[in-house]
């Protein structure tokens, strides 16, 4: 798929199944990311990859962020929360690391690293592989933080969920340009 298709009709897929991309397409989606806008070549992100057992890890992270919340959970609420962490064969944490820089703002590290995301998310798609950007309240629980090893300047920009097409992929209508776009 040509670069323009592939932006013009990347849509985000929820559900996804295994196998998970293979190591070649993987790498493929990751050096998309890499070449990201990245104002003085910072590289201000770092990537987890979350798979296999670790998947198991990652549910028992959430729950455990859960149950220090929310004590008297449900059995069942729980079990809704893990799964969250189960829906796909690959999860890639992408995490911002900014670097003090005087000209280069932190948020601008972040939306660097945003950026990243958006790029792997694109080329997954182009590579026929189903993915989508999640976050919540689990990007920022500092449970989770604490059990992904991300320490207190570095923020987590998103989940990717990545696993091969499971059902239909829906499709959006095409919006016109100039309900968001203007002259000045």
């Amino acid at each position: 798929m040509d670069a323009i298709t592939a932006l013009h009709t990347r849509v985000s897929v929820s559900r996804v199944r295994a196998p998970g991309p293979d190591p070649l397409t993987l790498e493929q989606s990751i050096k998309a990311g890499l070449r990201t806008a990245d104002h003085g070549l910072l590289r201000p992100w770092r990537f987890l990859l979350i798979r296999d057992k670790s998947l198991e890890k990652l549910a028992n992270l959430f729950a455990d962020a859960s149950l220090a919340d929310t004590p008297d959970i449900s059995a069942s609420e729980l079990d809704s929360i893990r799964s969250k962490a189960l829906r796909a064969p690959l999860v890639l944490v992408g995490i911002a690391c900014p670097r003090q820089h005087p000209k280069i703002p932190i948020t601008e590290q972040h939306l660097s690293t945003a950026g990243a995301l958006q790029n792997m998310l694109t080329a997954a798609h182009a590579l026929n592989v189903g993915a989508i950007w999640r976050t919540g309240p689990m990007a920022e629980h500092p449970i989770v933080r604490h059990g992904l090893g991300v320490n207190e300047s570095e923020s987590i920009i998103g989940y990717l969920y990545m696993g091969t097409i499971d059902g239909p992929v829906r499709q959006l209508q095409e919006e016109p340009i100039n309900m968001f776009v203007q002259d000045w």
